[in-house]
């Protein structure tokens, strides 16, 4: 026999019937209650025995029953078909569309006041779905992305890569934030205005990159006095006379009343949000709940 043939993983079906024939003590009996003709049942134990090497079964009359080694293997057998039985089970809710996991990459702007409405939107549909979210610069999200460590990241455009689908949902509005009661023109501040100001703003990532391009003149670069990981902290800095800054609408929408003043900008600037996935991706139920979410969301 060849030596590769004991490192091959015992076979559930073969111990399955084993069991049943150490149970019901004969052949005849475990091929009725598994549906198989007899000799299938003896083939099944004797493949065993063989891919062991030990006896398994003996006849004692006309009974069948386990040897002593068929007595120690019988200990193991049952844990075996059970586990087994408890991974069908545990497999089930996701068979069937109830359960599954759904991993997010995205920034801290829609972490907090995106993401929120969607996951409890998804969860309601789904009670069993498991969300975990990830909270990056959109470059370390696209790379986690990239490598299947997460299942689709909500980034704002633009997102390059020849592997991923991107569809945008969401628009947003970036708008000019200054202390409360600073005076802004009627019409909007515009890159000449903004720049006069001590600004605070986002360090890096596609928002960052479009505001410095909204503010560019053609002689100077933008130095921002300051520059923040958290726009959370930039709105509180703001709000106590540190600056001005330009933020993401949604960041705004739930602001405490009254600690800083907002207005749009001239021209307008916005941002589009867009969820990314791999091209390969396998759309699980999960998955499509949450992107259905993603697009029926409104600010």
């Amino acid at each position: 026999m060849h030596k590769d043939f004991f490192c091959m993983p015992l076979n559930l079906d073969q111990l399955a019937t084993f069991v049943n024939v150490a149970d019901l003590g004969t052949f005849t009996a475990a091929a009725d209650k598994e549906g198989l003709t007899q000799p299938a049942v003896s083939l099944q134990v004797k493949a065993l025995e063989q891919r062991l090497g030990v006896r398994l079964i003996e006849r004692v009359g006309r009974r069948a029953q386990p040897t002593a080694a068929g007595h120690d293997l019988l200990v193991y057998a049952r844990r075996l078909l059970r586990e087994s039985a408890a991974a069908e089970e545990a497999m089930t809710p996701y068979r069937d569309g109830a359960s599954g996991r759904v991993r997010i990459g995205t920034g801290s702007t829609a972490s907090i006041h995106l993401l929120p409405r969607v996951v409890a939107a998804a969860r309601k549909s789904m009670p069993g779905l498991e969300i975990t979210v990830h909270i990056g610069n959109a470059d370390n999200i696209l790379r986690d992305l990239e490598a299947n460590n997460l299942d689709i990241a909500v980034v704002a455009l633009p997102a390059a890569g020849r592997n991923f689908e991107i569809e945008p949902f969401y628009e947003e509005e970036l708008l000019a934030v200054a202390p409360a009661g600073s005076s802004m023109p009627e019409d909007g501040p515009d890159a000449a205005f903004m720049r006069e100001k001590t600004l605070l703003l986002y360090e890096g990532g596609n928002t960052r990159r479009a505001i410095d391009e909204w503010l560019a003149a053609p002689d100077s670069r933008i130095r921002p006095a300051m520059e923040f990981g958290s726009i959370e902290a930039i709105k509180e800095l703001v709000a106590v006379g540190l600056g001005w800054s330009i933020l993401p609408g949604l960041a705004l929408k739930r602001d405490r009343a009254g600690l800083v003043t907002t207005s749009s900008l001239k021209p307008k600037l916005t941002r589009r949000l867009a969820m990314v996935l791999r091209r390969d991706k396998h759309l699980t139920r999960g998955l499509r709940e949450m992107m259905t979410c993603l697009r029926e969301f409104k600010s």
